[in-house]
């Protein structure tokens, strides 16, 4: 089970960009792993802190299938760092527009925060 966080600040993406299962080297959200005796929030909040530096609040749930949950989630305190593992090659901010990071994985998450955040203009974490 996994569980991953969608972190929005300024009309940016919090991503991690990563060597995942397949072989493939993409742009993700952070996420990974729920462990033993972890709720899903408790794994996101976790994971996004292990693999970027920041402390997060989840807002809700924004996505859930059978095998991963998928949180908005906003920034609450730290700063940008890159985790000391193989798999993490960058993090950074991406524009909530450049599609171009997104493949056919994230796309359809990007696609929700991107109806959410017109919508919710006025909310403080767009």
């Amino acid at each position: 089970m996994l569980s991953q966080g969608v972190v929005i600040q300024n009309n940016q993406l919090l991503m991690v960009k990563q060597r995942v299962k397949r072989g493939d080297t993409v742009w993700n959200f952070p996420g990974g792993g729920v462990e033993k005796d972890e709720t899903f929030e408790e794994a996101c909040i976790r994971e996004v802190r292990e693999e970027t530096g920041y402390a997060e609040r989840i807002i809700e749930l924004l996505y859930t299938n059978d095998s991963k949950h998928t949180y908005l989630c906003e920034v609450v305190s730290g700063e940008l760092t890159i985790e000391d593992d193989e798999d993490i090659l960058d993090v950074q901010w991406v524009g909530l527009f450049d599609d171009h990071y997104f493949d056919d994985v994230s796309k359809p998450i990007v696609e929700l925060v991107r109806k959410l955040t017109m919508q919710e203009r006025g909310k403080r974490y767009v």
